[in-house]
C-alpha cells in the first residue's frame, strides 16, 4: 500500500536525518531513486519549488514528493511522516530538558553530529550542482550560476533582503530561459 510505505519512508528520513532539510536531501534523493518515484531532475525541480515555498524544506518536499505519488492522501502520509518523529524528540527533551542540559554524553553527541550535518549538506549541494550543471547542459548555466553566486555573496555582504535575492534570481533565469541561455526552458 503505497500510503503506509510514504508514511514508513518519510518517518524514517525525519527520524535518522539531524540539521533540517538540506541534511535530509541525501536520504530523500536515495529512497526517490531506488523507489523509481521520480528521477534526479524531477527531485531537482521538487526542491527548487519546496524552497521557493513558504514553509520548512522537509514538509514541503514531503508534501510534493507524497501528492506526486500518492495524490492527496499520499501528501498527508508523507508529510505526517517526516513531521512525527522531531515532533515525539521534542516532547521528549522538553519533558527532560533539565538533564539533558548539562549531560556530556548528550553535549558530546551532539558536537559529533555537526560536522556530519554539514558533510551531509555538502554531498547534497554537490548532487544537486552534478544535476543541474550536467555536462550536456553545456558552459552557459555554469556561467550564469558562478555569477549569480558572486552576486548573491555581494548581496549577503550587503545586507541585501534574502525576498529580493529570491526574486531578482528568478528573474534572471526567466530571462536567461527566454533568451535561450538555459536549455530545456
Amino acid at each position: 500500500m503505497i500510503y503506509l510505505e510514504l508514511f514508513l519512508i518519510f518517518f524514517k528520513i525525519g527520524a535518522f536525518t539531524f540539521g533540517g532539510g538540506y541534511a535530509m536531501l541525501p536520504l530523500i534523493q536515495q529512497e526517490m531513486l531506488s523507489h523509481n518515484w521520480m528521477d534526479l531532475e524531477q527531485l531537482v525541480n521538487f526542491v527548487a519549488v519546496s524552497e521557493s515555498t513558504p514553509g520548512p524544506l522537509a514538509v514541503n518536499l514531503a508534501s510534493f514528493v507524497g501528492a506526486e505519488t500518492g495524490g492527496l492522501l499520499g501528501a498527508g502520509c508523507a508529510t505526517t511522516g517526516v513531521v512525527l518523529p522531531s515532533f515525539l524528540i521534542i516532547l521528549l527533551v522538553a519533558k527532560f530538558y533539565r538533564a539533558f542540559q548539562t549531560n556530556t554524553l548528550v553535549k558530546g553527541c551532539m558536537n559529533g553530529l555537526r560536522p556530519t550535518v554539514v558533510g551531509m549538506i555538502g554531498a547534497s549541494l554537490l548532487s544537486v550542482a552534478g544535476s543541474a550543471f550536467s555536462l550536456s547542459a553545456g558552459v552557459v548555466p555554469l556561467v550564469l550560476a558562478v555569477v549569480l553566486l558572486a552576486v548573491i555573496l555581494f548581496a549577503h555582504w550587503k545586507k541585501v533582503h534574502p525576498i529580493l535575492l529570491i526574486v531578482g534570481s528568478a528573474v534572471v533565469g526567466i530571462a536567461a530561459g527566454y533568451a535561450g541561455l538555459l536549455p530545456g526552458v
